[in-house]
Order: C-alpha cells, then sequence, then structure tokens
C-alpha cells in the first residue's frame, strides 16, 4: 500500500474529471493495488447524494473494493495532535492522521488544506 484517497479524489475519478495525467496516475495505482480509503472517505463518498442510482451503485463498488482504513487510538490520538496545531476540518485532520499513521502519500486536490502538516506526504492530481 501507497497511497491513501482523498475523498475529494475519489469523487474525481468516479465523475471523470480528473485530468488525464491524474487520472492515469490514479488509475494505475488502483490497477497496482496501492490506494486504501480512511473510513471517512467511505462515509463522505457514500454519504453524497448521488443523481442516479447507477452512480451511486458504481460509487458503492469502488469503495467496497479497496482497503478500508478504521479509527484506532493512534489515529485518533494524531488527529487530536493535527487539530491543535492548526485549525483543519475534523475529517480533514482524520484522512491525513489515517495517511501519516500509515506512511501513506494522500492523493488529494486539496493541497492548502493539508499544508505544512509535519509527516504527511500529498500528491495533487491535478498537477501531474
Amino acid at each position: 500500500m501507497q497511497y491513501i484517497l482523498d475523498t475529494n479524489t475519489v469523487i474525481y475519478y468516479l465523475d471523470g474529471t480528473l485530468p488525464q495525467n491524474g487520472f492515469s496516475f490514479v488509475l494505475n495505482a488502483l490497477q497496482n493495488r496501492e490506494c486504501a480509503l480512511s473510513v471517512i472517505s467511505k462515509i463522505e463518498t457514500l454519504g453524497f447524494q448521488f443523481p442516479t442510482v447507477s452512480a451511486e451503485q458504481k460509487a458503492e463498488k469502488f469503495v467496497l473494493s479497496l482497503p478500508i482504513f478504521q479509527l484506532t487510538d493512534d489515529v485518533v490520538n494524531k488527529t487530536i495532535e493535527i487539530r491543535k496545531l492548526r485549525k483543519i476540518k475534523v475529517a480533514d485532520a482524520i484522512i491525513s492522521a489515517t495517511s501519516i499513521i500509515h506512511g501513506l502519500t494522500l492523493i488529494s486536490r486539496n493541497e492548502k488544506d493539508f499544508k505544512g502538516l509535519p509527516g504527511l506526504n500529498i500528491i495533487n492530481p491535478f498537477t501531474l
């Protein structure tokens, strides 16, 4: 496992709105079974109001095909540490903490949300 997909990356991937280089990068990582999700991204993705039943089924199939990292004491403690460092949404703090604790690179468009977090590596699929 090398990467954790942020919720926005999942949505862009499923919608087909990633730029070609970003799409190819994510597709390759998925095909090589190098991607996982935080349980928060599972909640955010599957809690989305989909325009059609088929779009919802596609998202569910995608999410359930990936390893899901659950909240552990280590992730919770790292989340608390991150939130004390700076103002960041709880979901983003959990996703970044999960990435750091498991030594994974986060794939996210929202670089500014995560910028400067110690120990976090991030790849923006829109700038590849």
